[in-house]
């Protein structure tokens, strides 16, 4: 690897030449004036509470996850304990035991985001380890082993009887394949999206990346699909169909008052998706949702900003829709209140060693 090479293989240079790796703020910054339009156009700046009003904040932060678990069919998503932060991890194992969870599970907090805080157990003291550690309240699932991962945006207005899915991304999750040759810590460093994730990884396996995985074996390293925590997403809008469409939105009309965002869904093979068979629905995102195919590394930043431009008008017009149904706008205060929550949330979740 030349000088040039290994300068853009740093994370400085990957992040500079690669825009689905900025940051929130770099991304947003130039199209905010568009969001400022539409809030002054409602006289709110909190209007898109009011898109989605059976979940706080109408999803777009601090919402609870469990909460939102309990507008749903249960069949629809994992097996799911809610445990009280302060809950003594003797009293989880034996509710665990006594509910008959089964190992794996996944532990995430109730509240939060970009998969911070997210972690696989695979035994009764990682259990132990991560209640003993989390700042906050938590959910404890079994894990949902079927192989494909999407996210699904989609959205209805409150005056129509279906709604429409306007995005498909499909994730995969950080995996390196063995050589017989290099160790797991090479193998990384042969990929820039590995590389942004080698901190993080070295957190998690320690001297484990030592190891030479045998020629053809796979690893999975992360086995989350959140782009923040190394999934590769790609734009797989074009698989929308009438099938499709219907089961989505049969899913989506049986979650109370839901009229915007995005589902994360596990599911076999596509056909049985379409189906509506073979599937778990691991989260469902309200207004803080974003169109997460835009991600694809072959859109430009302008598809992105075009796309998050597109779906800031659906949601203002479903929440101007909801406002003339009677459905109330917040006062500033109220606003207020879950950004400063959501900053200290963000704090914890910052300093949170699970």
């Amino acid at each position: 690897m030349n000088l040039l090479q290994r300068m853009l293989h740093r994370p400085f240079f990957i992040k500079l030449f690669n825009w689905e790796y900025w940051s929130f703020n770099v991304i947003y910054a130039p199209i905010s004036i568009v969001w400022l339009w539409l809030c002054l156009r409602e006289r709110s700046f909190f209007f898109f509470f009011a898109s989605n009003p059976s979940i706080e904040y109408g999803g777009f932060l601090m919402e609870s996850k469990k909460k939102i678990y309990d507008l749903m069919p249960w069949e629809f998503y994992p097996k799911t304990l809610y445990v009280a932060r302060d809950t003594i991890p003797d009293i989880l194992l034996d509710k665990l035991k006594d509910e008959e969870y089964e190992y794996p599970l996944i532990a995430k907090p109730d509240i939060g985001g970009r998969g911070r805080g997210v972690k696989k157990l695979y035994s009764d003291s990682e259990v132990v380890e991560y209640a003993y550690h989390s700042k906050m309240d938590f959910l404890v699932q079994e894990f949902v082993p079927l192989p494909n991962e999407v996210g699904i945006f989609y959205y209805r207005y409150p005056d129509m009887p279906d709604g429409v899915i306007s995005g498909i991304v499909s994730k995969e999750f950080l995996s390196v394949q063995g050589d017989g040759v290099s160790d797991i810590r090479t193998l990384c460093h042969k990929d820039k999206r590995y590389i942004l994730q080698l901190a993080e990884l070295e957190k998690v396996y320690g001297e484990k990346l030592a190891i030479v995985l045998p020629a053809g074996e796979i690893k999975e390293l992360v086995p989350y699909g959140n782009h923040a925590r190394g999934a590769k997403f790609t734009d797989h809008s074009h698989l929308v169909d009438a099938q499709l469409t219907r089961t989505v939105n049969d899913i989506c009309l049986q979650v109370k008052d839901f009229h915007y965002g995005r589902l994360d869904i596990r599911f076999n093979t596509w056909e049985e998706l379409k189906q509506g068979k073979n599937f778990s629905v691991i989260e469902l995102n309200g207004a803080g949702s974003e169109p997460t195919h835009m991600y694809d590394a072959r859109h430009s930043v302008f598809f992105a900003w075009k796309e998050i431009i597109r779906h800031w008008i659906i949601l203002w017009r479903i929440s101007r829709q909801q406002h003339c149904l009677g459905i109330p706008y917040p006062s500033f205060k109220t606003g207020r209140k879950m950004l400063e929550d959501n900053a200290r949330i963000d704090k914890i979740l910052a300093t949170q060693n699970v």
